[in-house]
């Protein structure tokens, strides 16, 4: 990923989507808890720059790794980006925040998430 302060959340939202179909991620205000989610109501505006969410002059490319925890990229975009960010996967027909499972990889969550769709699919739409 290409990271300059100027990028939209909303274009990282997109690429990071485009490497991980099954995932999704979302920007917030303040941090969460180890095992704890992020409220719904401190979540950023997709549409502000990367400067407005972090206050960070950025210029970087950062790799996204299949075999990262979502606790490493959680981390990195922490310490590193000054965003704080939230994996989603895939359930069902729904979204979840990946809370409890924090340390698999973003392979096993992207995984995860395309079976439990598949799972939906045949079980509602046969």
């Amino acid at each position: 990923m290409k990271i300059n302060s100027d990028k939209k959340l909303m274009d990282l939202k997109k690429e990071f989507h485009a490497m991980f179909p099954f995932l999704r991620i979302e920007f917030y205000s303040g941090h969460h808890e180890t095992g704890m989610g992020s409220p719904k109501e401190k979540q950023l505006d997709p549409d502000k720059t990367i400067f407005e969410a972090s206050g960070k002059q950025l210029d970087i490319e950062y790799a996204v790794l299949p075999t990262h925890s979502v606790k490493e990229l959680e981390q990195y975009f922490d310490e590193e980006l000054g965003l704080n960010v939230q994996v989603f996967r895939k359930s069902g027909n729904l979204w979840m925040q990946t809370t409890a499972t924090d340390h698999w990889t973003l392979e096993e969550q992207n995984r995860k998430g395309g079976s439990s769709l598949q799972h939906y699919n045949e079980k509602y739409n046969s």
